[in-house]
């Protein structure tokens, strides 16, 4: 999925455990799991606002995306030589 998920990163950076955090957003800790396993479908802002606040960050702290098979592509500039070249 393109859609990658680093709510385990500002859980690290924080020093927070997963149900610190759960409780103080007031979501379960199994439906931060999902969100957190890039398991969830979608997520409410509301609830990306509570995470947000908890830990003192931007949604894109939270969430990134990343084209399909990225890490095997060669980037157009790479394959093609940068302008200027």
């Amino acid at each position: 999925m393109p859609i990658v998920v680093d709510i385990d990163v500002m859980l690290a950076r924080r020093k927070m455990s997963v149900g610190e955090l759960a409780d103080r957003v007031g979501i379960t800790p199994a439906n931060l799991a999902v969100l957190k396993n890039g398991r969830g479908k979608a997520v409410r802002f509301s609830t990306l606002a509570a995470l947000c606040e908890v830990l003192a960050c931007q949604p894109g702290d939270l969430l990134r995306w990343e084209a399909d098979g990225a890490e095997d592509e060669v980037s157009a500039d790479e394959a093609v030589g940068a302008p200027g070249e």
